[in-house]
Order: C-alpha cells, then sequence, then structure tokens
C-alpha cells in the first residue's frame, strides 16, 4: 500500500510507503499509481504471475526431488546453483522449505 498526495486536478504528486496522515491509501497494483510510476498494469501484472510461476516451479523441482523421481545431481550445474541460489535467499525471508536439506549453501 502506498499513500498518495494529489494536486487539485487529482493527480498524483506523490507516492510514499511510509503512511501519510490523511492521504489517500492505494494498492501498489492501482492504476494509478503504475501511471504515476509510467508502468503499464498490463505489464504488472505479467510480472507478479512470473514470479507466482517460478516459484511454483521451484517447489515442483523440490517434491521431484523429495520423492525420490530425480536427485538434485540430475540438473544442470547452472540449474543447481541457481536453484541453491533461490533456496538459500527463500530460507532467509523466512519461505522456503528444507526438502534438499541445504538451504543454507549458497553458491
Amino acid at each position: 500500500m502506498f499513500s498518495v498526495v494529489r494536486d487539485g486536478d487529482g493527480r498524483i504528486t506523490g507516492i510514499s510507503r511510509e503512511e501519510i496522515p490523511g492521504a489517500e491509501r492505494l494498492d501498489a497494483h492501482h492504476p494509478d499509481i503504475l501511471h504515476f510510476l509510467d508502468r503499464p498494469p498490463d505489464q504488472e501484472i505479467f510480472s507478479d504471475a512470473d514470479a507466482d510461476f517460478v516459484r511454483v516451479i521451484e517447489d515442483v523441482i523440490d517434491a521431484l526431488i523429495h520423492n525420490n523421481v530425480i536427485k538434485l545431481t540430475d540438473l544442470p550445474p547452472a540449474a543447481q546453483k541457481k536453484l541453491l541460489l533461490r533456496k538459500g535467499i527463500r530460507n532467509k525471508l523466512g519461505g522456503a522449505l528444507d526438502l534438499l536439506g541445504n538451504d543454507d549453501l549458497i553458491l
């Protein structure tokens, strides 16, 4: 959510993540916020969908490894490195599953 300051014509003149008393509060995906930041709404929604889909793929890989369908070492070295990097970051952010048992490892 953002605090939004508008001019007399209703155009956004400033935004802040900090709450401003009496200011309008808008979601980050609100068209007025996206216009102010010069980002088309569809692009923002698509980027969010991509990020969510990457998380799904990562979870599927974790499930395949956990169920012994594949081994981490079956993946190409570059994919292993990227997966372990993401798992390390997710672990630090508190959203990781410890299916590989080495979430602390960041290559």
